[in-house]
């Protein structure tokens, strides 16, 4: 059969999967899948094989699809998640991650629940809303939610979360006790001498280098950082960027120094890209230099923006780097961002990106 890419796309309309050899030129689109639920991010378990849809809303309530044969057929489950009686009810699941043999998953408002089933059961990580900062997290503008889950390659005591906006925490005992990550990074809606809180920033996206696990990367409401120290300090990289504000990043998946991501015009500017003309940022050398990355993008009239986790790389080499937008398109590169082309049109919005490599 050879190699086959698969996407796996989140929309406010379902799930969808499009599909395509190593090549990557000619696409199938399956979809709308898990019965058209608000679908925040999909996700694939090479462990288990399994694909894992994180969903819910209002109406529904929060739960984690799964599929055992590539997104053929799929059951749900909301066992287990619920906060202890008294708290706020759960509204949906926003963000996923596999690793260890354990599925984490991150809901609103914030917190975090973990799997050892494939996602069949849950039961709360209650060590992180027990942090004495938690009545301090303050909703962002999509709520209150832990849209980030990092965790470590080699250690299954040690991830990240990100939440916004209550910051990144880091936890090296599986979740009983955690320390927030944010020492460097700055609020600039905050007064002068208030800035660079221990806690409460507004991280939109937290990123791990490859083969380095201490090397992230966070695209922040106020600012583009590196970290070299598992997040202890950050380093602020935006400089050359033509903006400080935006969502999605992603890393290459052998270069530690190299890194993608999609800045937006500003808060308060109407949150698309930089004078309606899409590029995708590319740096090389860890974010001291940026370079713009536009063949075959929109250069007029582009007004959409593109969501925290709405970009992925995937393994092949050339890397092929991918995102969906707000209005419903998917672009893709197959060189490393040097040339896009779109591939998917007239989608729901697009909540994620995530990108899955099969051999044979």
């Amino acid at each position: 059969m050879g190699t086959r890419v698969l996407l796996l796309i989140g929309t406010r309309k379902g799930a969808f999967i499009l599909q395509s050899n190593a090549a990557r030129q000619d696409w199938s689109l399956r979809g709308p899948l898990c019965d058209t639920w608000p679908i925040n991010h999909v996700i694939a378990d090479p462990a288990s094989g399994r694909i894992h849809a994180a969903g819910g809303n209002e109406w529904f309530g929060p739960a984690v699809w799964t599929s055992p044969d590539l997104g053929e057929s799929w059951t749900h489950s909301s066992v287990g998640l619920a906060y202890p009686a008294g708290d706020t009810p759960i509204k949906t699941v926003w963000s996923l991650a596999a690793a260890h043999g354990v599925l984490h998953a991150g809901v609103e408002p914030a917190g975090l629940f973990r799997s050892e089933d494939g996602g069949e059961g849950w039961s709360h990580v209650a060590g992180l809303r027990d942090h004495p900062s938690r009545p301090e997290w303050q909703p962002g503008g999509g709520g209150l939610i832990l849209h980030g889950l990092l965790p470590h390659p080699a250690d299954p005591d040690q991830y990240w979360v990100a939440i916004s906006t209550g910051g990144v925490f880091h936890t090296e005992d599986g979740g009983v006790t955690w320390a927030p990550r944010n020492r460097g990074t700055r609020q600039d809606y905050a007064p002068e001498d208030q800035r660079y809180p221990e806690h409460g920033q507004c991280v939109h996206c937290l990123v791990m280098a490859p083969g380095q696990p201490d090397l992230l990367y966070q695209q922040n409401h106020c600012g583009m950082y590196r970290s070299e120290d598992g997040g202890r300090s950050w380093t602020s990289i935006e400089a050359g960027l033509p903006s400080s504000f935006g969502f999605p990043a992603a890393t290459h998946p052998r270069d530690p120094d190299t890194l993608f991501l999609l800045p937006l015009n500003g808060d308060q500017a109407g949150r698309y890209v930089p004078d309606a003309r899409c590029a995708v940022w590319r740096t090389r050398d860890g974010g001291r230099t940026w370079q713009d990355l536009r063949e075959g993008l929109p250069q007029q009239d582009a007004y959409f923006g593109v969501l925290r986790q709405a970009m992925a790389v995937d393994t092949l080499d050339k890397a092929g780097v991918y995102f969906g937008t707000s209005g419903g398109e998917l672009f893709a590169s197959a060189d490393e961002g040097e040339t896009w082309r779109c591939i998917a049109r007239h989608l729901p919005v697009i909540s994620s990106v995530e990108t899955l490599v099969l051999d044979g």
